[in-house]
């Protein structure tokens, strides 16, 4: 891929930034204290594609080292997906499998994280900074042999994102001070791009996935209810057509998913052959990271994500094993605590939180209470032998606009802890915390069965706060499940979940942080009460407000102050109660090639590229 030369400044302190924040003591000391085989240099091993035009088609090329063609590599996914459709995934499982099938025009650079093309052969910016102009590679085509033009482009934004099908994320964060982009089609193959207002993330919502208009229309047609339901996990694998590099071949509930390489994939290597060079990949489904744990000691599959508890087993198992570990640096998914803050009725006229309960969470000192009395060093001992950070902040510790000073947190505290609950009117009678209203405080907390790191989490939550004198319910249900509750049904007290954020651009956090984004999960709307402005706190409005400044602003100072606010603001007023960073530690088999992980973009962000050599 190549480097655009970004106006807006947003870059320019990219790389001495990330050097700064990798030299920081969030979880890297463990790196050099354990010998990890460290992660090069990626800047220095990964040559960037490049844009090279055969027979009138534009392809991208890559340069790394040709490799041999054939061959399967094996991962796991961790739950059943709940749909193969990119604009109804959200859950982290349908989104992983559907995003592999499409395309967006931009992506990031995996050395050093700048946007770079895609689907789109370049991008025209314009003075004004708020028109785009988008030329789109030509003669390249879907899977069904079909050529993908502008008509796919301005159906997938003007009719799918602009228009609200699906769970409308993306639509959230191309939301630019209340109005959305115009897209206008130039011709066969451009695009252009008109924003209301100048607007920092731009080129990286371009990152969206591109669907087939001539697929796609009819389902549109059809309306939202339709749509939502559209390629859910019963569809024939031959109905899904894509531009990424697999295709669906066959879905076997609670057994696989198998994806097959696509024949008209626009990459291709340094001898202008076609990619990718694997025929399948297949991902086994797995029930818990234990099962995860067996199949890559049982030789059934090529890739593992190692528990930090197990980091020097596998060190051990290394020295005379056939794969290779890789320290990538702290996971850049964000572990927290959410609490149900929402006061709204349902539709049949009752509360989603049991109104007792809801004086108790939307109390700011009670929030913070539980987060003075969470043992954070323990969870990173204990659950993670070390191999892990104590997390404060709503950024990523690798992001380059995490809030240092937040981000150093503070160590368990629970005489601060009770000192904050009786200010609030809370009493203690035999070691039992009682609300002011002479309620015991006792709710429940929920995670994902499955994930025993999580599990294992909420075991520990629950004696920390026990010892404040609040009795925990700790259950661990089925993923699909916990989300419906979470984002459909708003039926759950609290939560330990995680979601993946951007190291790069904290506005991807819009639809989390805003109050009417469709990730506001502590204080989530219902489809019934999607106005309910009447409903939200003073501290979501300051976000609402941060947000809207932060996307707007083109100097990458000033953006730094803003969410500097933002984190500071989440911190103190606690919605979410942030708990770990583990790091990244993965093993793979040496007979897969061309693996060049980075700390920024993670092990096979390259799929097309590995090849086997058995």
């Amino acid at each position: 891929m190549k480097k655009y030369a970004y106006l807006f400044l947003i870059f320019l302190f990219f790389i001495g930034l990330m050097s700064l924040i990798f030299k920081k003591d969030y979880g890297f000391d463990e790196v050099k204290k354990n010998s990890f085989e460290p992660v090069k240099e990626a800047s220095s091993i990964i040559p960037p594609q490049k844009n090279v035009t055969i027979d009138n088609v534009d392809y991208l090329q890559t340069m790394l080292p040709v490799g041999k063609f054939g061959g399967s590599y094996t991962t796991t996914i961790m739950g059943e997906p709940k749909t193969f459709n990119p604009y109804n995934a959200n859950d982290a499982t349908s989104a992983e499998l559907s995003e592999i099938m499409y395309d967006g025009l931009t992506q990031s650079d995996p050395n050093t994280g700048d946007v770079v093309v895609k689907l789109a052969k370049s991008i025209d910016i314009k003075e004004d900074k708020k028109t785009y102009i988008v030329h789109l590679r030509h003669g390249i085509k879907w899977s069904d042999g079909v050529e993908i033009t502008s008509e796919d482009v301005y159906f997938t934004y003007n009719t799918i994102i602009f228009g609200g099908f699906g769970d409308g994320s993306t639509r959230d964060v191309m939301t630019i001070d209340g109005s959305l982009p115009k897209v206008e089609k130039i011709d066969k193959y451009t695009i252009k791009f008109t924003t209301p207002k100048p607007f920092a993330p731009f080129l990286r919502t371009l990152s969206a996935s591109i669907v087939p208009k001539h697929i796609f229309e009819q389902a549109a047609n059809k309306g939202n209810d339709y749509f939502l339901t559209y390629q859910s996990i019963d569809v024939k694998p031959d109905k899904l057509v894509t531009s990424g590099a697999f295709k669906l071949k066959e879905y076997v509930p609670s057994q696989r998913v198998v994806y097959e390489k696509n024949p008209n994939y626009y990459l291709i290597n340094k001898e202008n052959q076609k990619l990718p060079y694997l025929n399948k990949w297949i991902m086994l489904i797995v029930g818990d990271t234990n099962n995860d744990t067996l199949k890559f000691e049982s030789g059934l599959t090529d890739t593992l994500s190692v528990n930090g508890a197990l980091v020097q087993r596998y060190k051990e198992l290394k020295k005379h094993g056939d794969f290779e570990l890789y320290n990538l640096g702290p996971s850049t998914n964000t572990t927290f605590i959410v609490f149900n803050l929402n006061n709204r009725k349902n539709k049949d006229g009752e509360y989603y939180v049991d109104p007792k309960k809801q004086l108790w969470f939307q109390d700011k000192n009670f929030r913070s209470a539980i987060d003075w009395a969470i043992d954070r060093d323990d969870l990173v001992l204990n659950i993670f032998s070390g191999m892990a950070s104590p997390l404060y902040s709503a950024e990523p510790l690798s992001s380059r606009f995490l809030n240092e000073q937040v981000a150093k947190g503070h160590k368990k505290d629970l005489n601060h802890a009770k000192n904050l609950l009786l200010k609030s009117g809370f009493y203690y009678k035999d070691n039992i915390l009682y609300d002011k209203n002479n309620n015991k405080v006792e709710f429940e907390l929920l995670t994902n069965a499955g994930n025993t790191q999580r599990e294992a989490t909420g075991v520990s939550i629950k004696q920390d706060l026990e010892r404040l004198g609040i009795k925990i319910s700790f259950k661990a249900i089925e993923f699909n499940s916990l989300i419906n509750r979470m984002i459909n049904q708003l039926d759950y007290d609290c939560i330990i979940i995680a979601l993946t954020s951007n190291i790069y651009e904290p506005n991807s956090g819009y639809n989390v942080w805003t109050s009417n984004g469709a990730l506001h999960l502590f204080n989530k709307r219902s489809s019934q009460d999607l106005k309910g402005s009447d409903k939200i706190y003073p501290f979501e409005q300051e976000l609402d407000k941060l947000f809207k400044q932060g996307a707007l602003e083109l100097d990458y100072q000033k953006r730094k102050e803003i969410y500097d606010k933002y984190q500071t603001l989440v911190a103190d007023e606690n919605p979410l109660v942030y708990l770990y960073a583990p790091l990244n530690i993965s093993a793979i088999r040496k007979k897969v090639k061309n693996v060049y992980p980075t700390k920024t973009s993670g092990l096979i962000h390259n799929i097309a590229e590995i090849y086997i050599d058995e």
